[in-house]
């Protein structure tokens, strides 16, 4: 909420902070503070339980380096314990005095528990080597790792494969044996989103070469 008698001359700072808490709601708090009154003038999704016309205490930005514009990012705890990194903008007027300070405060904690559930669920240590009894005459896998090795090498996307793309890669996949396998030309022509008829078309020609 505007302070009442708010300043207008911070009212796009303001308008700065609702469009960033809105960006990142519910996650963002973003605070200005007045240098000029040293108190909080605005706060976008309270997340601190600080209040407008608390004391800023931000005396030094007066006095420091009249370029600084960016401070941080930092972090540091909320009330309830929560992580917050933070960052701090120096606004200043037409004649570059510096006259509040925006600040953005993004509660991490959500992003970190994210973080640590995928990293858990991921990790390799969870993995074993693939069994020589299921994967021996795994035709699928064989073709998979092929497939995707070719594309790397070419640096090619299978979804942008163009026709004589298809029928290179084709040609190469009999070369290689693939084709030895039940179902594996129709596998194939799923794969790369091509008419089973047009697979015998380039395996007849591979055979006939």
């Amino acid at each position: 909420m505007t302070p009442p008698h708010a300043d207008p001359a911070l009212d796009n700072f303001r308008a700065i902070a609702d469009a960033i808490a809105t960006l990142f709601y519910p996650h963002a708090e973003v605070v200005v503070h007045d240098l000029r009154t040293q108190k909080v003038d605005y706060i976008a999704n309270n997340l601190s339980k600080r209040q407008i016309g608390d004391d800023a205490a931000l005396e030094d930005m007066l006095t420091g380096d009249s370029s600084e514009r960016n401070i941080g990012p930092y972090e540091k705890l909320n009330w309830d314990g929560q992580k917050i990194r933070s960052l701090s903008s120096v606004m200043r007027d037409s004649h570059g005095q510096a006259m509040a300070v925006l600040c953005i405060n993004l509660n991490i904690s959500l992003f970190e528990s994210a973080k640590a559930a995928l990293d858990l669920f991921l990790s390799p240590s969870r993995l074993i080597a693939q069994p020589d009894s299921l994967f021996r005459d795994d035709w699928q896998e064989r073709i998979n790792t092929f497939l995707h090795a070719w594309l790397r090498e070419r640096q090619l996307s299978l979804n942008l494969l163009t026709r004589d793309h298809k029928r290179e890669l084709v040609l190469a996949l009999h070369a290689e044996g693939a084709f030895k396998g039940k179902s594996a030309s129709h596998y194939v022509a799923n794969v790369l989103n091509m008419g089973r008829a047009t697979v015998y078309k380039h395996l007849k020609e591979a055979k006939a070469g």
